[in-house]
């Protein structure tokens, strides 16, 4: 069964899915999405890793070596998204439950990680996924 993710391997079209939504919610809810967008499935742990992406006011802060005010901004942004963030894995891996969600930023280069850690499950999950975005970055129309 195609939804079922308790396989060894992850399918291709679920980590599409969580690379799809966490590039969506960056889009709409900080106007900006990432310009490539990878997912790993590595056990029990899903790693998005997300690069380009940031605001100008985000650029022009870190620029200026404001980099800790950016994450203390981040963080606390993406406390409030927990949910929405947590809800795009488990949506995508129906048979997981996400139960640790962190999130990262660096400056150079600019990239964000979102890591799930997902209850235990046997045997683990294996498998990648990558998306690249031929635009601004504004999250649209990313090519896989």
């Amino acid at each position: 069964m195609e939804g079922r993710t308790t396989g060894a391997k992850a399918a291709g079209t679920q980590l599409a899915a969580i690379s799809d939504g966490i590039v969506k919610l960056h889009h709409d809810y900080y106007g900006k999405g990432p310009t490539q967008a990878k997912t790993y499935a590595i056990n029990d742990t899903i790693i998005c890793i997300l690069k380009g992406g940031f605001t100008k006011v985000e650029e022009t802060l870190m620029n200026d070596g404001k980099q800790e005010d950016v994450e203390r901004l981040r963080r606390t942004f993406q406390r409030t998204m927990r949910d929405r963030f947590t809800q795009v894995v488990e949506v995508a891996l129906p048979d997981r439950e996400v139960i640790g969600y962190m999130s990262e930023i660096h400056s150079q280069p600019h990239v964000a990680v979102e890591l799930f850690l997902l209850a235990p499950a046997d045997p683990p999950l294996l498998g990648e996924h990558e998306l690249r975005s031929e635009n601004d970055g504004d999250g649209a129309d990313p090519k896989v």
